[in-house]
């Protein structure tokens, strides 16, 4: 990461101020409770063919915009957010809506400078560190070195992103992107955590059972919810109840749920391996993989696993995974695709294990 104060983009509508939210409360003081203008219910920023979409007839009215909620804690968060870096605030609105949104982004935040707020329709030529969006084709468009999606209804099918639920947690991503990428050079060769980032279907479990071959490398036990088969003990088996419940107490370092079953990795099953000065290897997302650097530092290296994309759309396709997995996981391979920008290197499973598992050990030093 560059050496300087972060710069840090920031959606305006549904990010900081109520948009859809607003727009269907309005809907509904002139229909009433219809479960379509429930905003659980919108499931893309476009039209839904139902009575929600006058909704965005509100989009071009410049009192909607003067008149827009801001989300509970929107100003300690940009506030809190100013302080550590460069705030901009990235925004599109229709020309006749420009001053109204201007003199509202004035009002409520006025530490950040009045140059910092761009209005325009081409996010995607905004240059800056750190882009905080709602819409999936700006996530996926951005020069942002490191585009992150602020979950909301409409984009829940997308994973293997950045993404965050809440402010907080932006501000916790944030720090990591700004502190933990300066060490450049991992050192595992005491012990540490090797993390696999690359789309479902690009063999990470296939190269750590590689890996783990070597005595120097052991995959920690994945606690899951999926029925014990009695067949793979590098699992270990809880309901979804007890998940849950380890999860609330914080027990896990990173979680995930695939084919409606969840996963998840506890810092204790990790810190066993690194403590005995061997490397955790654990395919991860890049959500998991980040708060694994920023503990471990210069003691964890992020791999990227990569594979044509053709063949992991077969991987894909013929997986015994609901068809809904699959068309999230398809949805999302562009977005995975770009997490190889924060690893140190690649390898691919398509030229073999053994030359995956030679090529890690000599980008790590240990050959």
């Amino acid at each position: 990461m560059r050496k300087y104060r972060l710069r840090i983009g920031l959606d305006v509508d549904d990010v900081l101020y109520e948009c859809n939210s607003f727009a269907l409360s309005l809907l509904r003081e002139k229909y009433g409770d219809d479960p379509a203008l429930d905003v659980n219910n919108i499931r893309s920023w476009g039209l839904q063919g139902n009575i929600s979409d006058e909704r965005i007839k509100f989009f071009s009215d410049p009192e909607f915009v003067a008149r827009q909620p801001l989300f509970k804690g929107a100003q300690a968060f940009v506030r809190e957010l100013n302080d550590m870096a460069d705030v901009f605030f990235v925004t599109s609105v229709p020309p006749e809506c420009m001053s109204a949104r201007a003199k509202r982004l004035m009002e409520d935040f006025p530490e950040v400078p009045k140059g910092n707020i761009l209005i325009g329709t081409r996010k995607d030529l905004v240059n800056i560190d750190i882009l905080l969006d709602d819409a999936a084709h700006n996530i996926s468009s951005s020069q942002a070195t490191y585009p992150v999606l602020m979950r909301r209804p409409w984009n829940t099918a997308l994973s293997g992103l950045l993404s965050v639920n809440s402010y907080s947690d932006f501000l916790h991503m944030a720090k990591i992107i700004g502190k933990s990428f300066l060490e450049k050079t991992p050192n595992l060769r005491k012990g540490g955590v090797l993390c696999l980032v690359g789309p479902s279907g690009t063999g990470k479990n296939e190269i750590a059972a590689r890996l783990s071959k070597d005595p120097r490398f052991k995959k920690p036990l994945t606690t899951t919810t999926k029925p014990d088969t009695g067949k793979d003990g590098s699992y270990r088996y809880v309901t979804p109840e007890q998940f849950l419940k380890e999860e609330a107490a914080g027990r896990f370092f990173e979680t995930t749920v695939y084919s409606k079953y969840y996963f998840g990795t506890s810092e204790s099953e990790i810190e066993k391996i690194v403590r005995k000065g061997q490397i955790a290897v654990i395919p991860i997302d890049i959500c998991g993989a980040m708060t694994l650097k920023n503990r471990y530092r210069s003691r964890a290296s992020l791999v990227f696993t990569d594979r044509d994309k053709e063949k992991i759309l077969t991987n894909l396709l013929h997986r015994p995974i609901p068809d809904e997995d699959k068309v999230s996981r398809i949805l999302s391979l562009d977005f995975e695709f770009r997490n190889i920008e924060f690893c140190e290197f690649s390898v691919r499973v398509d030229d073999g294990l053994d030359r995956c598992y030679e090529t890690i050990l000599k980008e790590l030093k240990l050959s």
